[in-house]
């Protein structure tokens, strides 16, 4: 499990959002309040984030807890941008790939991040793998179910679709093949976010025209947050917020 949260606003340090605020993601790695599956998130964090006239976001990621990088301490202090996305995390199971299987996940323009789990990995996800070529199988980053499922949606990035579409149908996929898992997605490009409740909890904050967050928590107690219903894809700019059902697979 992990928690994470993308940010688009004005060109703002990194901190403001992630270290400032009483419940910001720092704090959401050891003590987080809406969390229900795991506790401390110290198996690696990361931070990916866009600077002005580049299309193609920066990303700094660590294999140990976010409280414990001193790096990172000052890059949120001086680094600034208007799109952010960033997390922490949970590891559902041990393993080897360090900073590598730590979000965010990224590929040309897009950014990518998996709160939740894959039940029965891997063996569950053996059908949707198959289906994908043997290149993209093998520029994996990482050995885990998140990877597996950036794989997918990447997949249908490259072929045209939306964001929100793209990871819609991926969590419809990917519950299909693997019943009662946890596919809490989120993804953005830089000027637009997509989401999906899937399992655990997501809320976002609008102020429109100014600043869209959406995160697996609340950062603060500001009343204007909204939780996201489960089994929704949401789909965000800094003007609006939509929410559309999704529906369980067939």
């Amino acid at each position: 499990m992990c928690r994470h949260i993308a940010v688009l606003g004005p060109s703002e340090p990194l901190g403001t959002a992630l270290v400032g605020p009483p419940n910001g993601l720092l704090h959401q790695s050891w003590e987080p309040r809406r969390q229900r599956h795991g506790t401390v998130n110290a198996d690696g964090f990361g931070v990916g984030w866009y600077a002005e006239g580049d299309p193609v976001p920066a990303r700094y990621r660590r294999a140990g807890p976010i409280w414990g990088d001193l790096s990172f301490a000052d890059l949120a202090r001086v680094v600034r941008s208007s799109a952010v996305l960033a997390a922490v995390r949970d590891a559902t199971e041990p393993g080897a790939d360090a900073e590598a299987a730590a979000a965010p996940f990224a590929s040309g323009p897009w950014l990518f991040s998996h709160n939740g789990a894959v039940r029965g990995w891997p063996a569950s996800m053996g059908a949707l793998a198959m289906a994908l070529p043997a290149d993209e199988l093998l520029s994996m980053e990482a050995r885990n179910d998140s990877a597996l499922l950036w794989a997918l949606v990447l997949r249908r990035l490259r072929a045209g679709d939306g964001l929100g579409q793209a990871l819609a149908d991926t969590v419809r996929d990917a519950a299909a093949a693997s019943p009662e898992s946890r596919l809490n997605l989120l993804l953005t490009d830089g000027t637009s976010i997509a989401a999906t409740a899937w399992g655990d909890t997501l809320w976002h904050l609008t102020d429109p025209g100014r600043r869209t967050v959406v995160a697996s928590e609340p950062y603060d107690d500001d009343p204007l947050w909204q939780e996201v219903p489960d089994r929704t894809v949401l789909t965000a700019s800094r003007t609006e917020i939509l929410l559309t059902e999704l529906k369980e697979p067939t």
